[in-house]
């Protein structure tokens, strides 16, 4: 077996479309775990507020997307969902702005983007959902009725009461969703989004360097793997002595 020619991946153009990739892979990483969380936790406001109506609409939400492939959802909102909207809108989208630059060189006002980033965000939020309403079942219902008692509304029920106390429940499986989603971010691919996986397979192709390619993208998964785990499950003890704060 030859030995292996790191110089043909950590040097020159492949070492910046490397990093041009794992960065971009960082950003909307980010951009879905918060586009998910927003998601999730509107939902979860609507199923707890909106009686009947609510409970069907989310549940159709979470069956839709947690029962469809990400790769035919992320073909969709690319190649459909992205042509269906107002010729002007994409236009502006398409066209360059200086504010569209995210550090790293990152373009987040692009197409390619824009859906990857709403169909990471849409698919985990359906996992979300399901997560954080398992930790919200777990809340003592005495805590609901004292709520309740106190005139609390809907809304300062769910914020005060049952979101601390039930993430702080779930957290280590919405941890896990994230996690998912960082990974999951390598599909994009499909739809042209120049992310990690993209730039690996582009320096196979540029120097036939694909073990190398393949072997540094791996490590660096498992790296931002490792590093999310580790800072998001720092902020799980957080969650948890905020039920002190929210009982009553």
């Amino acid at each position: 077996m030859p030995a292996l020619d790191w110089q043909g991946v950590l040097t020159g153009q492949p070492l910046q479309w490397i990093v041009s990739g794992f960065l971009t892979t960082l950003w909307v990483t980010l951009a879905g775990v918060v586009l998910a969380t927003l998601l999730a936790l509107l939902f979860l406001l609507l199923r707890l507020s909106a009686g009947r109506f609510g409970h069907a609409v989310v549940s159709g939400w979470v069956s839709l997307f947690r029962n469809t492939p990400l790769l035919v959802q992320l073909l969709f909102w690319y190649f459909a969902a992205w042509n269906g909207l107002p010729l002007g809108f994409r236009d502006v989208v398409n066209a360059d702005h200086a504010w569209s630059i995210l550090p790293g060189d990152v373009w987040w006002f692009t197409p390619e983007f824009l859906c990857s980033a709403w169909g990471l965000g849409v698919f985990t939020s359906a996992f979300l959902i399901e997560e954080i309403e398992s930790g919200l079942r777990s809340v003592p219902s005495g805590q609901r009725e004292a709520a309740l008692a106190q005139g609390f509304s809907a809304w300062r029920l769910f914020r005060y009461i049952l979101l601390p106390q039930g993430l702080a429940n779930a957290w280590q499986p919405v941890v896990g969703q994230y996690l998912n989603l960082m990974k999951l971010s390598s599909l994009a691919s499909g739809i042209g989004f120049a992310e990690l996986t993209y730039q690996v397979r582009q320096i196979e192709s540029y120097n036939a360097h694909a073990l190398e390619a393949f072997t540094v993208g791996t490590a660096l998964y498992l790296l931002t793997g490792v590093l999310m785990g580790m800072l998001l499950t720092r902020l799980g003890p957080r969650a948890g002595r905020a039920q002190h704060d929210c009982r009553i």
